[in-house]
């Protein structure tokens, strides 16, 4: 089974816009089909930006992380990345995918992350990507 990761920005475009490519990939862990892992530092960013950019309430934002982890098996990254030096956030994203020794690290952050394309053999890629990869596969 394939083992995945993804950036925050994926878990916050699955709930703000559901049914779109991000739902799309996490349907896939809900369904069983994928293994999704997911780090504290990620579940505090989401509730950062449920909070500050959506104005979400503390209740809204519990009742999503508890989403979250009913499909997501959270790690404890080990190691310290510092490869991209514009965002240092985004090193926190390689680090939980490195200690989840994931497949893939699904993100929508063009920016940064994925014009790694890959990092210590996992790939990096959009959701559009994935599910084009993810459908061939199948």
């Amino acid at each position: 089974m394939k083992r995945v990761v993804c950036d925050t920005n994926i878990y916050i475009s699955a709930f703000i816009f559901p049914g779109g490519r991000a739902d799309q990939v996490l349907e896939l862990a809900r369904q069983g089909f994928i293994e999704l892992y997911i780090s504290h530092f990620i579940l505090g960013e989401f509730r950062r930006v449920l909070r500050e950019k959506f104005g979400l309430g503390e209740s809204r934002i519990e009742e999503l992380v508890e989403r979250i982890k009913q499909i997501a098996t959270i790690v404890q990254p080990r190691i310290t990345i510092s490869v991209i030096r514009e965002k240092e956030d985004d090193n926190r994203i390689l680090e939980c995918a490195v200690a989840a020794q994931a497949h893939y690290l699904v993100t929508g952050d063009t920016k940064h992350i994925q014009p790694l394309q890959e990092y210590q053999g996992i790939k990096i890629c959009s959701p559009t990507e994935f599910l084009q990869m993810w459908s061939m596969s199948g």
